[in-house]
């Protein structure tokens, strides 16, 4: 009886680093806005604080394989629940807005291209964002004045747009953006705000794709950008999907909310 009383302390004393080290878990809030929903992460411990907001593109993408495009979301949560479990990124708030199917492309480009007879409806859609959705989430949740914006493709380009002449967002995720729209016209804007850019693209996604990433990521840096501003990544054996953006986004959270600047 003693040996087998010795043995369960043993068991137990090994059991409770591995309960310590067992990662918290965020929590997934939905709710609609007008026709589309919008789906909110909370943070593991959310609770009686001010918390950076990161907006989404594209939220049908991001958490539910049964929604996502082809299946296979982002699962943007658990990305985030290891980050902040690990603390390599500060505690955030996920707002993220479903776009609203054959309307994407006119919301989320910010320019009208004449070939395609489609496009210019981005400025409509960051008033939308910044005067009606991001005052919605501030009245709901605990947030603070920082935020930052991200997407990914075309969603990517909008963020870019916004994070580039809104002056609204401290940090931009522009992941494969959508740099060829409109023969590249977003190198033709002219930037009013410098905010911190994480920008990546994948090695399987195309030659247009790579150069037009590695163009803005060269454009910007002409403009003032330098590598405490801007993170650069080339996933080579990436391609332009879901399953691709959700592997890097772990480390583009680490970039945008580093848990220093927000202790």
């Amino acid at each position: 009886m003693r040996d087998m009383a010795v043995t369960l302390r043993e068991a137990f004393a090994r059991a409770l680093p591995n309960r310590r080290r067992a990662m918290r878990r965020g929590t997934l809030e939905r709710f609609d806005f007008r026709d589309r929903q919008i789906t909110v992460y909370l943070p593991p411990g959310y609770g009686d604080r001010a918390y950076p907001v990161l907006y989404m593109q594209d939220g049908q993408n991001l958490f539910d394989d049964a929604r996502a495009f082809g299946g296979r979301s982002w699962r943007l949560h658990e990305a985030a629940d290891a980050a902040i479990g690990e603390r390599k990124a500060a505690p955030m708030i996920i707002a993220a807005i479903d776009h609203l199917g054959d309307k994407r492309i006119d919301e989320y480009t910010p320019t009208r291209d004449a070939r395609r007879n489609a496009g210019g409806g981005a400025e409509a859609y960051g008033r939308m964002l910044l005067e009606e959705i991001r005052p919605l989430i501030d009245r709901k949740y605990r947030t603070g004045h920082d935020a930052a914006v991200g997407g990914s493709s075309l969603g990517g380009l909008v963020a870019l747009h916004l994070g580039l002449t809104s002056g609204a967002f401290r940090a931009v995720a522009a992941m494969s953006p959508s740099v060829w729209w409109d023969d590249r016209a977003l190198l033709r804007t002219r930037p009013t705000h410098k905010a911190s850019i994480w920008l990546d693209i994948g090695g399987r996604e195309g030659a247009e794709a790579m150069e037009g990433a590695r163009a803005l990521r060269d454009w910007l840096l002409a403009n003032g950008w330098n590598d405490a501003t801007l993170r650069y990544h080339e996933d080579r054996r990436a391609d332009h999907s879901e399953r691709a953006w959700g592997a890097r986004a772990r480390t583009m959270l680490e970039f945008l909310f580093p848990p220093s600047e927000f202790s």
